[in-house]
């Protein structure tokens, strides 16, 4: 993204922290766009809705070394006069150390960053359709960790390939039994370019009750071509068990610089403990998507099929969705 202006930093720097000479600038940069999305079942008509953001970040360094960065987000909603202050970050570090975050609001755990890392040229084969214009009309089911705002984020330095990551998220209530945290290791082999293999896990605490959530896989990536592959799964302790699991799998195929097109399919198992009840089905999802990319322009489209949405055997709960875009960075 271009560069709108950048704003001196210097008197806000010097009442903070001491920063060197000129280390530091906010940067304003932002995007927007609209798409066209339709559902053939469900409560909902096919809508036009637009999505839009700036971004203001800087970064410095302290005299002694600690590398620091801010992050502020300005995100318009997709429904007519929805907007949000999003995300609000803070981070320091070195390149001993890491980088440790803190979010304010917005941030995503490790599970949450890792849910679905399978290569797509547009949107994922569960994401099309959900929510775009104020109904939720296919399930986004996900195991996902549960973060937010009020976490801390931390990334190791990369050692021969292999990152840690971690993270922790207090839940903001008066039970200080309830919090979420998780941690991941991805490594990328110095001996075979193009794979990446990467495995997570965490646990949700709320009160007493405890869920245990992990998430593995892998992408290889092979001149135009990345393939991926990923299963999640996720432990219910409470009185009444719900075990879910996940698997997925996609490949992309990069057709020159600009036009890229990709293919996946995805299932979730909703509470494996029960079976012949609407709602326990396996959901699936499949999905075929493709973008354009030129300068700041980008053309995308996504077109999805989904069986048994959220677990459910009704006749509405098979869906063809479909979004087409188009969005500009500035």
């Amino acid at each position: 993204m271009n560069k709108l202006k950048k704003i001196g930093l210097s008197a806000l720097a010097g009442s903070l922290v001491a920063f060197s000479a000129n280390a530091a600038e906010l940067s304003v940069t932002g995007g927007a766009g609209f798409a066209y999305s339709s559902v053939d079942e469900g409560n909902a008509d096919a809508t036009f809705y637009q999505f839009d953001s700036v971004i203001l970040s800087g970064s410095g360094t302290t005299e002694n070394g600690i590398d620091v960065a801010v992050k502020f987000e300005l995100d318009g909603g997709s429904n007519a006069g929805d907007s949000s202050y999003d995300d609000q970050m803070l981070s320091v570090g070195t390149d001993t150390f890491g980088t440790l975050e803190y979010w304010g609001h917005g941030g995503s755990a490790v599970m949450a960053q890792w849910d679905d890392r399978t290569p797509t040229a547009a949107e994922e084969v569960w994401d099309v359709g959900f929510g775009n214009n104020g109904t939720e009309e296919v399930a986004a089911n996900r195991i996902n960790g549960n973060g937010s705002g009020g976490m801390f984020n931390y990334t190791s330095p990369t050692i021969q390939g292999v990152t840690v990551k971690a993270s922790y998220t207090s839940a903001n209530t008066t039970d200080d039994k309830s919090h979420y945290n998780d941690w991941g290791v991805q490594v990328q082999p110095e001996m075979l370019d193009g794979l990446t293999v990467w495995y997570a896990a965490g646990t949700v605490k709320t009160g007493d009750a405890e869920a245990d959530e992990e998430t593995y896989g892998f992408t290889y990536a092979y001149g135009p071509v990345t393939i991926g592959y990923q299963e999640s799964e996720s432990d219910d302790d409470t009185t009444n068990t719900n075990d879910d699991e996940l698997e997925s799998m996609s490949i992309a195929y990069a057709v020159n610089d600009n036009l890229s097109i990709s293919y996946g399919e995805r299932e979730y198992d909703h509470d494996t403990t029960q079976t012949g009840t609407d709602g326990s089905e396996t959901q699936k999802d499949s999905g075929f998507g493709v973008s354009y990319t030129m300068g700041g322009v980008s053309i995308y489209g996504q077109f999805n099929e989904t069986e048994n949405n959220n677990g459910g055997t009704a006749a509405h709960d098979d869906i063809d969705h479909s979004e087409i875009g188009i969005s500009f960075a500035f």
